[in-house]
């Protein structure tokens, strides 16, 4: 286990270089730079501060700067937030998305999970077809369509939670069923699934065979092996939701990383949408090596060398 873990670590120094590398051509390919959005900035002015940020090299001798000073956990100074650095702004609005992620993912393996479970085990009665509703309708309409409902309905009409801002407990309930009911939805069908899939092996008709309770079967053969795939698509999600959603922050005005990233991609501030592409990559690689060290103990015919 600790040779496999360390050879992970190992690769994902190759996969960051990649990462970064496309991340910075895909900004140098956007029209523009941080500092032509000044109107009637001389000539001379700009060309200075090109200078003093590099980006007066090819774009080879930028990359090469960027990946030596990152390396060292220098990633740079912000371009358009003055007196910043990008450690300072990913480390003020991080813990936010880390907050709101967790919140979300844990509502989506309590709803989701239990969901697909009943759903798989009462197959063809009202409590799947409930279930299936559900995950349908959950994973069908998008989160630019629920956070705004849900404001409208329980912000300005009750009057029960802010429709802004995180602060307090009920600052997070929206946001939290804003994001979480898409990766409930996907977990619940996803469980349903795999579920009905191994509820139809041999090994389960041997141990029903057998004369072994029900819920024993279930919970040591059935919900083990089930959950396989479940884990699977868990590890990328918490990576992705856990740095920032998009969408739900800017709809709920969250101070978290997705509102300066996409702030960021506007105003070219490089700096920033590198360290943020960065820090992405390196929460999904580490969310991937934690699923495969829990593929050991769901089942215990996977080791590794």
């Amino acid at each position: 286990m600790v040779k496999f873990i360390a050879r992970r670590v190992l690769w994902t120094i190759p996969v960051l270089l990649v990462v970064v590398l496309f991340t910075f051509l895909l900004m140098k390919g956007i029209p523009g730079g941080p500092f032509t959005r000044e109107k009637g900035i001389p000539e001379a002015i700009l060309a200075n501060m090109n200078a003093k940020y590099g980006l007066d090299k090819s774009w080879l001798e930028q990359y090469v700067r960027y990946v030596w000073h990152a390396a060292q956990g220098d990633f740079g100074v912000s371009m358009t937030q003055k007196g910043r650095t990008v450690v300072d702004v990913i480390g003020d609005a991080f813990p936010v998305s880390i907050h709101l992620g967790m919140l979300a993912f844990g509502l989506a393996v309590v709803m989701g999970i239990p969901a697909g479970i009943i759903s798989a085990l009462k197959h063809n009665t009202w409590l799947d077809y409930a279930a299936m509703f559900y995950a349908t309708i959950g994973w069908a309409i998008p989160t630019f369509i629920i956070g705004p409902v849900l404001i409208y309905y329980f912000a300005l009409r009750l009057g029960w939670f802010p429709t802004s801002r995180w602060e307090t407990w009920r600052h997070w309930v929206l946001p939290t069923i804003t994001l979480g009911t898409a990766l409930s939805a996907y977990f619940a069908r996803l469980t349903r699934g795999s579920m009905l899939e191994t509820l139809q092996q041999d090994y389960v008709r041997t141990a029903m065979a057998k004369g072994l309770p029900y819920h024993t079967v279930v919970i040591r053969h059935v919900l083990r092996n089930s959950l396989i795939p479940v884990v699977t698509q868990a590890g990328p999600l918490l990576g992705f939701v856990i740095t920032g959603s998009f969408l739900t922050e800017y709809i709920f005005s969250i101070p978290g990383l997705g509102k300066y990233f996409v702030t960021s991609v506007s105003n070219r501030d490089y700096s920033v949408v590198m360290g943020t592409a960065v820090l992405l990559s390196s929460v999904v690689i580490v969310a991937n090596l934690v699923v495969d060290v829990v593929y050991g103990f769901l089942d215990p015919r996977i080791r590794y060398e």
